[in-house]
């Protein structure tokens, strides 16, 4: 699983790409989709075709890491929720991506901070 703070900011693309592109593919297409440069300690996302692959592509400290998952029975519940090139997420939302659940209804509830409790 990705370790991951909570100011890091995870990028999914909102189409499927060709799966057999590997860190040098993924980073070029971070450059042309994204527009950003791809060493930035941000996570990119891009998932396959049949949504059942992803590959999460981040840079640790002194390279590259790709990070792949497959599923066997199921498929990734995200394809339907997104719009324009990108989508910006937050790291609870990717643990559940890569849980196979619907990321999108976690943005749905804001984060309530209590000061005081009675």
């Amino acid at each position: 699983m990705l370790r991951l703070t909570e100011n890091t900011r995870v990028y999914v693309a909102a189409r499927a790409v060709d799966f057999r592109k590997a860190i040098n593919g993924l980073a070029a297409l971070v450059i042309e989709q994204f527009e950003i440069a791809p060493n930035d300690g941000s996570v990119y996302v891009f998932y396959n075709r049949g949504t059942d692959r992803v590959k999460c592509l981040f840079w640790d400290k002194n390279g590259f890491v790709l990070y792949y998952k497959r599923l066997e029975k199921s498929r990734f519940q995200y394809s339907k929720s997104l719009q324009g090139d990108t989508v910006v997420v937050n790291p609870a939302q990717l643990k559940a991506l890569l849980m196979g659940l619907d990321f999108y209804l976690l943005g749905q509830y804001p984060s309530e901070n209590y000061s005081e409790f009675f």
